[in-house]
């Protein structure tokens, strides 16, 4: 038996909005956007709207989110050369981790081409990369976050 799957997102579904453009090079050979490139867009736009909201270099932080889990579902094609919307939700703000929802639109419809998941995880910045301990999101991306919390 198959779990049904969430309905097809749209505009309304999303709090905070950035605008990406296209590239010639983000199209595949069959004229439609390369996979990868899906995920530099979800990537860019949550790192993006915490740089801005926060106004601090989040990469210098204490505590830094890392990537534990990113999925995109795919609905409809979209390319170059016309730009893209990405909106961006909170759908669940946690302890120690941050769970995006993010629809990318391209033209003027109401309906999700796109809908990426990305997940944050907040470790301990010291001592480079390898394990490391898990600490509470900070409080400068928490208040950044909470006002893109919905359902």
């Amino acid at each position: 038996m198959s779990t049904p799957r969430a309905p097809r997102p749209t505009r309304g579904d999303f709090a905070a909005w950035r605008l990406a453009t296209t590239r010639w090079a983000d199209d595949d050979i069959y004229g439609h956007m390369n996979n990868a490139t899906y995920f530099e867009l979800i990537d860019t736009a949550v790192n993006a709207h915490l740089l801005e909201a926060t106004g601090t270099d989040i990469r210098v932080q204490r505590a830094i989110g890392v990537v534990a889990e990113v999925s995109c579902r795919y609905f409809r094609e979209i390319g170059f050369p016309d730009p893209v919307d990405v909106g961006l939700a909170v759908e669940r703000l946690g302890t120690s981790s941050v769970t995006y929802r993010i629809g990318i639109f391209q033209g003027p419809g109401e309906e999700a081409a796109a809908e990426g998941r990305f997940v944050h995880v907040y470790v301990d910045n010291a001592g480079g990369p390898g394990e490391r301990p898990v600490c509470p999101v900070p409080a400068e991306i928490r208040a950044a976050v909470e006002p893109l919390v919905r359902g």
